[in-house]
């Protein structure tokens, strides 16, 4: 018989196996390693940025630098050979810019755009899951490629383009920390947060009145220096390391490794990655693996560039009219969701064509350039109403790129969108010319049968991939339609989705419900209704009781079983409710809202889904949803995933924005939540809700990003730079109102063989990601939150608490370590904060005192989660001057303390002397006038 440990790791092992399996809806970067050099990096400019050239001088230098400092940085390794700069269609048109193939805004690795607040010109990386899993994109600022003050604050552009690349690619994080910016160290030292440790510099507080501005030495507040200190790095150092630090310091060319590695310092490097150096996890990912070292003193190619430029959209829908599209109101949902397309989504100046296919294909409608109503209401005509014979795929793909190239003499950035429902076995005869295209292939997989190649399509094009669970309305598919917007990066061109909902009523039962337009949105707003066997009674009534009944919806007499409420003008503000009673027996009944945004001069609220395999094991499915307001993240959101599967219950479960759990960092905008009801192989179709109220919204910071320096000691004078602008609370307020918002995606499981679910142990709690420890009354106090039964789902049975004097005997030797008795704590639900004091056995609080603490979760099948982070807990009574003498030669503008306080004692001992020696000549006299009094 196997151990439970044997029968673990194997599922472990199977699970993984079918992390390769999974597809999703990505922002899939082109980036590929050949050869050491990184070809076919893309960065975007957004529409908003006004048009100059020295953004494009500058960007090539930054990243030509770049090439250079991250070729000595990873020791001869990678530089950078090939890259795309796409400018928007607003700037003026060159005939040395190439046309986009597959490239895109949306899909770009960095993107350059203005920042929402005026105080915004942080360099950051998006980044969504855990250590060593790449980020989302990079994005500067223009006044961070214009303005050459910046360098002072950030360093050189290439080296900060170095460290952002760091996060991206190889998904290390930051080793210095804006919110604990001083820890005390195992020597009983205040240290500040810094990677290596022999970076040197000093401690220093500035006070500013308007822009007069002094400096003096930080004060002790507690066991730390008080809030506002910040350490001032020497300009001049030693220190190689580290980039992930301050990339700024001239002697910094490369990452911390093992060897110099700060593993005190509490930074999200060391909580994430579980406290290895940024070097260790470069050199396991794939790049480092499928790469080696390059014998030259400098890159062996000079970095080479290309302008592309952002085109109208130019989009053939081919879609599937086979005869199982009959079934199931397949053909009608299928011209309902299309139609949607065609009214709601697609942005005006796009061309759109119209193709079907069975055995054989047929142009519906060439490409039509969309200007007005009258032009939207044409192609709509031309939709399929019928359907019948075989699948030929590739015929459809043929005639859809034959329509393209027959409109604009190319396929060269041009759209597909596929919808099948069927399966075709000769997909691969036109993979290659898919491949040469340069047109992007989005896929639409209706229903189990839709042939397990499609995706394929998507993958090699970089288009998107979506999944429309078989109901009889049509509101999955119009999901679909929905999520192929423009990917130009111009937000205020979008067709935006507020409510998706559909809903089976008994006879003479009512739907009733609100969607709130806020005031980002409103414009172009439409309510659409569909059923599935007879018209309902329906009507609207917007927040100021204005009512629209059935005569003010629009039923087109090719469709009748949708109906649709064009709103004139920019809609009310504030929540519309709307009200469905069906009158027929029992039927399915759906409702679909879109808005654009109200202003081009305001950022609507955006919300995006996805989904990917997390990077440790048993791999895990991990649902995400970043709500955002232009770059900054929207914050107190309410956020509801669904995932359904044709033949499965649809599974229903809040994301959360608290950094336990999978959710990697807490108040960044990205809600997130594991998905451990995996139904077994095939499509799975994932939507997302997300709803705000007045009182909860706000808006929140950009983290992940490069070090603001404050300043540098040169030849011992302290030479501040301008202090970082900072935010007041209102000035980050959302200031939104309420507002709805729903977005979808999709992810496959394909060939695994086996289920998540098939074994009987299922999955364990999740790691415990946000353990914290202080010492209070010589006792210990821990705080955390709780973990699942099933990762973040459930409860877990009881914890496993352990604590140690060293960080690595309890981060290597868990089991071996001192426990701290928990038995009396029963596990709260997952997403509860748990609290927990103890007194350490065989050790005494005392100054200096330092303990290191961690915990592991387990279920009620005795399935264990990894080990938490680890906790540290110190006492430390700091001395009584303000700040400890300065060992390392450093100076200060401000009054030193400890000198006064020298000057002071000795004034006290000369004092003294004087006094004693008075007191000596006093007694010596009185003794010669009273021989009777003797000592």
């Amino acid at each position: 018989m196997w151990g439970q440990g044997q029968i673990m790791g194997v599922f472990r092992s199977l699970i993984f196996l079918l992390s390769f399996q999974l597809l999703h809806v990505a922002k899939g970067s082109m980036v590929k390693l050949n050869e050491s050099g990184y070809e076919d990096l893309v960065v975007a400019i957004n529409p908003s940025v006004t048009e100059d050239a020295n953004i494009i001088l500058n960007t090539k230098a930054m990243i030509k630098d770049a090439s250079n400092y991250l070729f000595e940085a990873t020791k001869h390794r990678f530089f950078f050979k090939s890259v795309k700069i796409i400018l928007p269609k607003t700037w003026k048109k060159n005939s040395t810019y190439s046309r986009l193939k597959t490239e895109s805004y949306n899909k770009a690795d960095v993107i350059i755009a203005d920042p929402y607040l005026k105080y915004g010109d942080d360099p950051y990386t998006l980044q969504y899951g855990g250590c060593a899993m790449k980020g989302r994109y990079i994005h500067f600022t223009p006044n961070f490629l214009l303005d050459s003050s910046m360098i002072k604050v950030y360093g050189e552009r290439g080296r900060v383009f170095v460290h952002e690349w760091a996060h991206l690619r190889w998904g290390v994080f930051d080793e210095y920390n804006n919110d604990a910016p001083f820890y005390v160290s195992e020597n009983a030292r205040v240290e500040p947060t810094r990677c290596s440790a022999g970076v040197t510099g000093k401690p220093v507080f500035r006070n500013c009145n308007g822009n007069q501005c002094t400096t003096r030495e930080c004060q002790y507040d507690g066991q730390l220096y008080e809030a506002g200190c910040v350490f001032v790095p020497d300009l001049n150092q030693n220190s190689k390391n580290s980039i992930m630090y301050m990339q700024s310091l001239p002697s910094v060319v490369e990452f911390c490794d093992k060897n110099t590695h700060n593993s005190e310092a509490p930074n999200m490097q060391n909580k994430m990655c579980n406290y290895k150096s940024t070097w260790e996890i470069i050199m396991e990912s794939d790049d480092f693996r499928n790469s080696s070292v390059v014998n030259s003193l400098v890159p062996p190619f000079e970095t080479t560039f290309e302008l592309l430029q952002t085109q109208d959209r130019a989009v053939s829908l081919v879609l599937d009219v086979s005869g199982s599209m009959n079934t199931n109101n397949r053909i009608t949902n299928l011209r309902t969701a299309a139609e949607v397309f065609l009214i709601q989504i697609i942005e005006i100046g796009s061309r759109v064509g119209i193709v079907t296919f069975e055995s054989s294909a047929y142009e519906k409608s060439p490409l039509l350039q969309i200007t007005s109503v009258a032009t939207r209401q044409r192609l709509v005509q031309n939709l399929p109403t019928t359907a019948g014979g075989g699948t030929k795929i590739c015929a459809g793909i043929e005639k859809g790129l034959e329509i393209i190239t027959n409109a604009i003499g190319t396929t060269y950035g041009s759209e597909i969108v596929l919808l099948t429902d069927g399966e075709d076995s000769t997909m691969s005869l036109c993979r290659e010319k898919v491949k040469e295209s340069g047109a992007i292939i989005h896929t639409i997989a209706l229903g189990p049968s839709a042939a397990k190649e499609l995706e394929e399509f998507s993958n090699i094009t970089g288009g998107l991939q979506l999944y429309a669970v078989d109901v009889d309305v049509p509101s999955k598919l119009v999901e679909a339609f929905s999520e192929i917007t423009t990917g130009s990066g111009d937000i205020s061109e979008q067709s935006i989705q507020l409510e998706s909902k559909d809903q089976e009523v008994v006879s003479s039962g009512w739907i009733n419900s609100t969607v709130t337009i806020d005031k980002t949105v409103g414009n172009d707003t439409f309510f659409v209704f569909s059923w599935s066997k007879k018209q309902p009674l329906f009507f609207v009534r917007d927040p100021k009781g204005k009512e629209y009944g059935s005569s003010d919806f629009t039923i087109d007499s090719s469709n009748l079983k949708t109906a649709r409420l064009s709103i004139n003008g920019t809609a009310e503000v504030g929540d519309w409710h709307y009200y469905i009673q069906n009158v027929a027996t029992v039927q399915n009944i759906s409702v679909t809202v879109t808005s654009r945004a109200a202003s081009s001069d305001v950022s609507p609220v955006i919300l995006q889904a996805y989904m990917e395999r997390a990077n440790i094991a048993p791999n895990p499915v991990v649902v995400y949803a970043e709500v955002s307001q232009n770059f900054l993240p929207v914050l107190g959101a309410t956020v509801i995933a669904t995932i359904e599967k044709d033949g499965a219950t649809a599974v229903s479960l809040p994301l959360f924005d608290n950094g336990a759990g999978a959710d990697m960092t807490k108040n960044d905008g990205i809600y997130s939540r594991y998905f451990t009801s995996l139904s077994g192989d095939g499509r799975y179709s994932l939507k997302v809700s997300a709803q705000g109220r007045d009182q909860t919204i706000r808006l929140g910071r950009r983290q992940n990003r490069a070090l603001y320096v404050p300043g540098y000691i040169e030849n011992g004078e302290i030479q501040m730079n301008a202090p970082r602008p900072e935010l007041a609370d209102e000035e980050i307020q959302a200031n939104l109102g309420s507002f709805s918002r729903t977005s979808t995606s999709s992810f496959k499981l394909d060939n695994s063989g086996i289920s998540p679910t098939s074994s009987p142990q299922g999955f364990p709690p999740c790691k415990i990601t946000d353990l914290n420890a202080y010492i209070e009354n010589e006792t210990v106090v821990l705080t955390w939150t709780a973990p699942g039964g099933d990762f973040d789902s459930g409860k877990a049975d009881h914890y496993i608490i352990k604590s140690s004097a060293n960080l690595w005997n309890l981060r290597d030797g868990f089991e071996n370590a001192t426990s701290v008795n928990s038995s009396h704590l029963a596990p709260q639900e997952a997403g509860s904060t748990e609290t927990l004091t103890f007194k350490p056995e065989h050790l005494t609080i005392e100054n200096g005192t330092v303990i290191y603490i961690a915990i592991r979760a387990v279920d009620d099948t005795n399935l264990t989660s990894d080990t938490s982070n680890i906790a540290k807990a110190t006492w430390f009574v700091p001395p009584k001057a303000s700040v400890p003498s300065d060992d390392e030669g450093n100076t200060s503008d401000g009054v030193n303390i400890a000198v006064i306080v020298a000057v002071v004692a000795g004034c006290v001992v000369l004092v003294c002397i004087i006094v004693s020696s008075t007191v000596c000549i006093l007694q010596n006299k009185k003794k010669r006038k009273d021989r009777a009094i003797r000592m």
